[in-house]
């Protein structure tokens, strides 16, 4: 007697959807490379800091980076202050339903950037925008005004121009209990604020003028500030 022929077919293991999923699994499979992923979820960091972390040798660390490269996990991105440094950056999108976020709790958010003129202003708006939690920004070096073309990319996105020109942090009289550095030239002279600190290593788009710069800094600081805003809440 033949056996029923079933009404759904099994999956196709060969699928190359499925196989890609698999190799993400399986960079996840180990205790320390689920460590670094879990390191990158909010803030890029150097090598070395994700080495001194996690107490382990360079050679070691290397290993496992290459691994979470081949799963399309992690990317090296030059630093934008200095040439020879660069950040473990996570693309999150490929963890979709497979980790946990940590959650964080801040009476304030402060993004800083080197003039306090694109990024950390964007950074600010959008963060109003989505999130309860008050957000200002302030720069290392504090250009004159906040130039032309970031009112415009904000007014574009119906978002309020910025209250304040340029802040440098002496007049932040209010210590943040978070703070977001946007660049990294800021992020690479240490903001002098005791909270904690996240870093999002983004181009400078005054610096390469065009508007496709300012648009690919905001799409990105609008990703990053939806998928942390939701995990901070008011002190």
């Amino acid at each position: 007697m033949m056996e029923p022929t079933p009404s759904t077919a099994l999956p196709d293991p060969a699928d190359a959807s499925r196989a890609d999923r698999a190799r993400v699994h399986a960079a996840l499979g180990d205790p320390i490379r689920l460590a670094i992923v879990e390191a990158l979820l909010d803030s890029d960091l150097a090598p070395d800091e994700v080495a001194a972390s996690l107490r382990m040798p360079p050679n070691g660390l290397a290993h496992h980076l290459k691994v979470l490269d081949q799963a399309g996990l992690v990317q090296r991105q030059r630093s934008h202050a200095d040439g020879r440094r660069r950040y473990l950056v996570l693309d999150r999108s490929r963890l979709d339903g497979l980790i946990g976020a940590r959650s964080w709790t801040a009476s304030s958010v402060l993004f800083v950037c080197t003039a306090n003129a694109a990024r950390s202003q964007m950074a600010a708006a959008i963060w109003q925008s989505v999130s309860p939690v008050p957000a200002t920004s302030a720069g290392h070096m504090p250009a004159d005004a906040v130039p032309d073309a970031t009112v415009a990319l904000l007014r574009r996105h119906g978002l309020p121009e910025p209250a304040d020109g340029p802040r440098g942090y002496a007049d932040i009289t209010t210590p943040p209990q978070l703070v977001v550095s946007v660049c990294d030239l800021a992020r690479e002279a240490g903001p002098p604020f005791e909270a904690p600190r996240l870093h999002w290593s983004i181009p400078d788009p005054l610096a390469d003028g065009r508007q496709e710069a300012f648009d690919h800094a905001f799409d990105e600081l609008q990703r990053r500030i939806h998928a942390l805003a939701p995990r901070v809440t008011a002190a």
